[in-house]
């Protein structure tokens, strides 16, 4: 940890920034301390020149002491005022606050030895005896000798070796000013310098640890916004921050682009198993789209094997139904072509194999190669019944996949449904036709096969009245018999031709109802008037029919028999009750027993009828004239119309 605070790029740059702000405030400092220390060193300067100006001046004063024209006196106190005022300026604190306080200092030794000279030699030269202290009595020998010319002579003598001295404290001021001054530039110069190799190798260190490292970092989040993981930063080797920065941004890096791979992986997979999603949805699209859509034949069952091929990816595929006595299967469809000299994966049969258990299994058929033939059979079932096997052949070297097994699977389920549909509506057909034909066998034998037998007894009749001499009388009448009973068979011939050929299409019974009452009033001329009040109620097919019938014999009756103006056929259907009720009336003449007896047959196909239809049938006559036949039945769905309109709503 201390090597890497050490290394922190914010310690380098915060000492660098000390150490220029550590030069700027030497310089700084230094500058402040000279200019204190040169403080009056101009005035000192200026001070010891004006010493040696006032050197020169006493000297000019004593030698005007001595003209014609002076005053004497006069020019003594000025000499003595020029002493006073050399003397002031000498111990002047100006000159003497820059002396340093070490007495071995050349400054102040110089200083120190004028002030001697000035005191012990100059100064007693200059001034009156009474001023030295001398009288004229004095038994000293030079203070009795001085006089005013000696006292010039001898100043004149000394003074240019004192103005010298003086000469030399101005140089030593100067000097000193000077050496600060030069102390000063090269603190200056110095920081300067320093600042300047500071700053410098600031800027290399932020180019080479900040700038650079930067700039890579910065191109490789632009290539990882790129979605390029695999790009990494150089500037790891660092123990600063951007280099702690370039090895973790690898480290993500590194992540990311793990992570993104197995992204990519999760993709292809999801990828894979949407698009193996797709091929099978499309292939129990395209099944069922065959099976439920086309008319089932070799021709439907060949190319929904070419299509499990296909979106599947697996080999040649053959249907097995089992044949109805059991053992051997039969081949329903096939897309395997054997090579020639091969033998087909049915030679020699082997029908237990291929149904195995009931499920779904592996088999290996051996080829002249080295490798095998691997064909799965997957068992073709619904509702618990198997009706054959779907042999898939499986590429070499190739694993079915689960979603392959269960795409399979359902194809085979498919199968079996369409198989068990088509079995289911072939007997549906079969036991259609057996009823058909028991439903015309009994008409032509309640209807036709009567009248046809009525005939058979009138002609042997007419065979035993014609072996009689009365012959003649006896056949006529059975004759006229014969006649009347050919036309009635031939009427009920037709309109046996008629109900068999009767249907009821797209617009349903209302519209079937309308096309019967039109075409009987059309052909009697009778009129029949129809109201229909079923209102919700939805009868299925099969009451449709009996209902139809019922009223086409009824319809039938009335225009053969009544002799009737009018009629009406009334249909009612009651909320409350779920019934319906069929009203056929007429204002003929009435049924009576010879009509019954002799048309018994349709009576009792309409109470046949009407007992298909769960109901009762009542033919009887009306109190005001006329003949009423009255069925009242249940629907089995009474309310299948309401039910869809409450599920609407």
């Amino acid at each position: 940890m201390y090597q890497l605070t050490q290394k922190s790029l914010l310690l380098r740059m915060g000492i660098a920034m000390a150490t220029i702000t550590t030069f700027a405030f030497i310089s700084m400092v230094s500058s402040v301390i000279i200019a204190e220390l040169t403080q009056g060193v101009a005035s000192a300067i200026n001070q010891a020149g004006t010493l040696r100006m006032q050197s020169y001046r006493i000297a000019s004063a004593l030698a005007q002491e001595h003209g014609a024209d002076v005053d004497h006196e006069a020019a003594i106190h000025a000499t003595d005022k020029l002493v006073d005022e050399f003397e002031a300026r000498l111990v002047d604190a100006r000159l003497v606050s820059v002396l340093s306080k070490n007495p071995k200092n050349r400054l102040n030794a110089t200083y120190q030895h004028i002030a001697q000279q000035w005191h012990e030699k100059i100064k007693p030269l200059l001034l009156k005896p009474e001023h030295n202290n001398l009288s004229p009595t004095s038994p000293h020998p030079e203070g009795n000798l001085i006089s005013q010319q000696n006292r010039r002579t001898r100043y004149l003598a000394i003074v240019d070796l004192f103005v010298a001295d003086i000469d030399r404290m101005v140089k030593l001021l100067e000097e000193n000013v000077e050496s600060k001054i030069r102390l000063l530039r090269l603190i200056q110069i110095s920081s300067l310098f320093l600042t300047l190799i500071v700053v410098f190798l600031t800027m290399y260190l932020m180019n080479s640890r900040v700038l650079v490292p930067l700039r890579d970092l910065l191109a490789c989040a632009k290539g990882a916004r790129r979605g390029d993981f695999s790009i990494r930063t150089r500037h790891t080797e660092n123990d600063d921050e951007l280099g702690q920065l370039g090895c973790a941004f690898n480290v993500m890096a590194e992540d990311l682009s793990k992570k993104y791979s197995d992204l990519e992986e999760r993709v292809r997979a999801k990828t894979s198993d949407l698009e193996c999603s797709n091929r099978s949805l499309e292939l129990l699209y395209k099944t069922t789209n065959r099976l439920h859509t086309a008319t089932i034949s070799d021709t439907v069952y060949t190319e929904l094997l070419r299509d499990v091929e296909k979106l599947l990816g697996v080999g040649a595929g053959t249907i097995c139904l089992a044949a109805d006595g059991g053992g051997r299967a039969f081949k329903l469809a096939t897309t395997r072509l054997a090579a020639p000299g091969e033998r087909d994966t049915c030679s020699p049969p082997n029908c237990a194999a291929c149904f195995g258990a009931h499920n779904t299994h592996t088999m290996k058929f051996p080829r002249k190669n080295s490798e095998s033939l691997h064909v799965i059979s997957t068992p073709i079932r619904d509702q618990n019944q198997q009706y054959g096997v779907l042999l898939t052949e499986i590429p070499p070297n190739r694993k079915l996949e689960e979603w392959q097994m269960r795409s399979l699977e359902a194809v085979a389920h498919h199968i079996g449904i369409a198989i068990n549909i088509t079995r289911r509506a072939t007997e549906s057909r079969r036991l259609a036709l057996l009823e058909e034909r028991g439903v015309i066998a009994r008409e032509l034998h309640d209807s036709l096969a009567q009248s046809l037998s009525y005939l058979k007894i009138q002609v042997a009749r007419l065979n035993a009245a014609l072996s009689r001499p009365d012959s003649e009388q006896t056949a006529s009448p059975i004759i006229s018999e014969l006649r009347e009973g050919i036309s009635r068979a031939y009427r009920q011939l037709r309109e046996l031709l008629t109900t068999f050929r009767l249907k009821i299409d797209g617009p349903g019974l209302s519209a079937a109802l309308e096309e019967t009452v039109e075409e009987f009033r059309g052909r009697s001329g009778i009129a029949i008037m129809l109201d229909n009040q079923l209102g919700g109620c939805q009868l299925n097919a099969n009451e449709e029919i009996h209902v139809l019938h019922i009223i086409r014999e009824a319809l039938a009756n009335v225009t053969r028999h009544s002799r009737a103006k009018q009629a009406q056929v009334s249909i009612r259907y009651d909320n409350d009750t779920g019934q319906v009720t069929i009203r056929i009336d007429d204002n003929g003449i009435g049924i009576n027993e010879e009509a019954e007896r002799l048309d018994h047959y349709g009576l009792a196909i309409m109470n046949e009828r009407a007992s298909g239809l769960g109901g009762v049938i009542q033919v009887s006559r009306c109190p005001e004239g006329g003949t009423r036949v009255n069925l009242v039945f249940t629907p089995h769905h009474p309310h299948y119309l309401k039910d869809i309109e409450k599920k609407s709503a």
